[in-house]
């Protein structure tokens, strides 16, 4: 089996750490697809919702909701990913924006934002800037929804990323301002290998408030 390429940045909150693995196309975190929990939810949904993706990496679903008329924004703050997603989407690659989530302001409101890989790929001390920022970024009513990375019956790992969350932690970090509506496990079959056994689709919607 070929051996991973050395990095030099070991700091996945600095873009660069993500840049070199986009640069050498080692990403086991990319799905190659649109999950089917994603299309589910996208299919109970009554009208289409403005959408964010923020870590977009090579943002297949953000290509599928624009070839849906959906108004979506992808984003992500390594170069190279945008890169990348940009040559996937072809003709919806201006959905795709080089940003930082933290400091990201939409053009329009965002009454989804939805969660693949991102909040376990940042490093701990960024979750409680993370809650507070998806909680400034969607008005009363507006979900966040999608995989989370949840681990049960023991502690999750500080190692990462991915960095995993015990479904505790994750509720002491959303509950102030969302309620959890629903948690539904991923099989196996609609997950990412590094991420099998462990995700769970999730809809949160923001508090009034």
């Amino acid at each position: 089996m070929a051996q991973p390429p050395v990095f030099q940045s070991r700091d996945a909150a600095d873009p660069a750490f993500w840049d070199e693995r986009f640069s050498h196309d080692h990403t086991p975190w990319d799905a190659h697809g649109v999950p089917v929990a994603f299309q589910r939810f996208f299919e109970a949904q009554p009208a289409p919702l403005s959408t964010l993706i923020p870590g977009c990496g090579n943002a297949y679903e953000a290509g599928w909701l624009a070839e849906r008329a959906w108004p979506v924004t992808a984003i992500d703050f390594a170069p190279s990913a945008v890169a990348s997603a940009k040559a996937m989407l072809g003709p919806y690659a201006d959905v795709v924006e080089l940003a930082d989530f933290f400091h990201f302001v939409p053009r329009r409101p965002v009454q989804w934002i939805y969660e693949r890989a991102f909040l376990c790929a940042m490093p701990r001390r960024l979750w409680p800037d993370y809650a507070a920022r998806v909680a400034r970024l969607l008005a009363p009513g507006g979900l966040l929804a999608g995989f989370f990375a949840v681990v049960e019956g023991r502690e999750a790992s500080p190692k990462g990323p991915p960095f995993e969350v015990t479904q505790a932690e994750l509720d002491a970090l959303l509950s102030p301002a969302f309620e959890r509506l629903s948690d539904t496990p991923i099989a196996e079959t609609d997950s990412i290998p590094v991420f099998a056994g462990r995700e769970r689709w999730q809809v949160w919607r923001r508090r009034d408030g």
